[in-house]
């Protein structure tokens, strides 16, 4: 039997790609194992990518949330680029009590997509997700020689709380026409009830009174950024609320906005490997309502569910209910926090968690 293999990361534990590792290390039997992790522009997006075009990795110095320097790359293939906003504004780079997105900044990604420019890109990539800014993209603009400015023409400070006091962009970007596209499965606007602010800003430690201050900030700067590029709308556009408003910045720098998902699914023949498969193993840490929606593992069991094959989801935990699984095409689900009794130790030990479910799996489907 063929078996696909194509997990999204485990957050905070294992990428993509070691998550398949362990699947397949731990499944006994001779079936023909395929793995192929997945992304959906979040973290590991460069690494899958790199899989599946080969290029070339080009190392980048660039700087955390916080300003601290952190180590990133450029995926070149071709005449395009692929980058990451989570290897500089990931939320897994800061500890619980550093996440505040008052101040975090998204100036290492402008670090990163300079680089880009600089390697001499036509067309940069760049997968949103995972973030711990909401700044809009002010950070990385600054980066990019257009950082906001008061109405007396001082800087603003970094940090998406200050951006109510932005009034105009102290140059134009250094981008050398390239072309920007936001690789993303959000498609969450950038201000409003439904916004960057208000959804995603409690896991980034905004508190109800941050939210209120930051969606208004981010309102004032939206205006800011269509006065800049002439666009319009920018506070409805769909995506622009992916990576705490980056999207947005990359859509008035005139970027287009694709799947993510789609994106690599597309580069490693997804299609395919499905027609040829007869069993689909998927996953992600937290398997919720909003996995079905959009994500890496929707879109997998939909896929599976239209060739009439089984598909399985591993996951860190589960928080979805049978019948709403079954019917986005999911056969079973099994967690790690189930399997050890503690989510702790879920945490700790990810990969022999999903090997000894592995095992028990090839045990039931193996043929």
């Amino acid at each position: 039997m063929r078996v696909l293999i194509c997990p999204d990361k485990f957050a905070g534990t294992l990428s993509a790609s070691a998550v398949a590792d362990a699947v397949a290390e731990g499944w006994s039997g001779s079936d023909d194992l395929v793995r192929r992790p997945l992304s959906d522009g979040g973290p590991g997006f460069v690494e899958v990518l790199s899989g599946a075009l080969g290029g070339r990795l080009l190392p980048v110095e660039t700087v955390d949330p916080l300003g601290r320097p952190a180590p990133g790359e450029i995926l070149l293939a071709g005449g395009t680029a692929y980058l990451e906003s989570a290897q500089a504004c990931g939320l897994h780079l800061l500890d619980s009590e550093e996440r505040n997105p008052n101040t975090a900044t998204s100036y290492g990604l402008g670090l990163l997509i300079a680089a880009a420019v600089e390697a001499g890109a036509t067309e940069v990539v760049i997968g949103l997700g995972g973030s711990a800014v909401n700044d809009a993209g002010a950070g990385m603009l600054a980066a990019l020689g257009a950082a906001p400015v008061d109405a007396a023409g001082y800087a603003v400070p970094y940090g998406g709380a200050y951006l109510n006091a932005a009034a105009a962009l102290g140059g134009a970007p250094r981008l050398r026409d390239v072309r920007l596209v936001a690789a993303t499965d959000v498609d969450n606007p950038l201000t409003g009830l439904h916004g960057a602010s208000k959804i995603y800003g409690p896991q980034k430690g905004a508190t109800d009174e941050d939210i209120y201050r930051l969606d208004a900030a981010l309102e004032v700067f939206a205006g800011v950024l269509e006065k800049a590029f002439g666009v319009t709308d920018l506070q409805r556009a769909p995506g622009g609320g992916a990576a705490g408003g980056i999207g947005a910045a990359l859509i008035a720098l005139g970027g287009r906005v694709v799947s993510g998902i789609g994106l690599v699914s597309t580069a490693i023949g997804l299609e395919k490997e499905l027609d040829a498969a007869g069993l689909v193993i998927t996953g992600e840490g937290s398997f919720d309502h909003q996995s079905l929606r959009g994500k890496v593992v929707a879109g997998i069991a939909n896929g599976a569910r239209d060739r009439g094959l089984p598909c399985i989801v591993l996951c860190g935990r589960n928080e979805t209910g049978y019948r709403e699984a079954a019917s986005a095409g999911v056969t079973e689900t099994l967690s790690l926090t189930e399997h050890f009794g503690s989510e702790e130790t879920a945490l700790r030990e990810p990969a022999r968690g999903l090997r000894e479910l592995a095992g028990h799996l090839s045990q039931q489907w193996s043929r």
